[in-house]
């Protein structure tokens, strides 16, 4: 799978930065998207500590998981802060109320130019033999309690 097909399948993501004394924040992210596999966008709802740290450096971190696979990717990048002044922003806003509706008040767009990826798996594919991605996500249903809607 891409980046792309896993941003798809992904409730959450979690943006990582860093501030002008290299000071890690990490926020999770409700409404984000991926363009493609070199453009993810993020929503900027409530984070003026990620936008900050993007103003003062563009180097960022984003991880994507699907919950129930427990399989995702982890991709490097520059982040800039995408207003409504900028030339994208209808665009990209238009990208993201395909997720979210005006109740949710996104102030600007941190759009993130991926440098590199790489795919995150649990440990548990690794380490026994047996896993499959429908034991993990059977396993995850029962830890979390939930059903599938069938």
């Amino acid at each position: 799978m891409t980046v792309k097909e896993y941003a798809d399948k992904s409730v959450l993501c979690w943006l990582a930065t860093v501030d002008e004394d290299l000071m890690p924040n990490v926020s999770p992210k409700e409404i984000f998207t991926a363009l493609d596999d070199e453009t993810l966008l993020i929503a900027n709802i409530a984070s003026p500590a990620s936008e900050k740290n993007i103003l003062a450096n563009n180097k960022v971190c984003v991880s994507c998981i699907e919950v129930f696979e427990q399989r995702g990717f982890k991709v490097k990048g520059s982040a800039r802060v995408i207003d409504a002044e900028s030339a994208e922003w209808t665009g990209y806003l238009t990208a993201l109320r395909k997720l979210a509706d005006e109740r949710y008040p996104i102030k600007n767009i941190f759009e993130v130019k991926i440098a590199s990826s790489e795919r995150i798996i649990a440990p548990s594919y690794f380490l026994f033999s047996e896993t499959t991605t429908e034991s993990q996500i059977e396993g995850a249903l029962a830890a979390y309690n939930v059903t599938r809607n069938t």
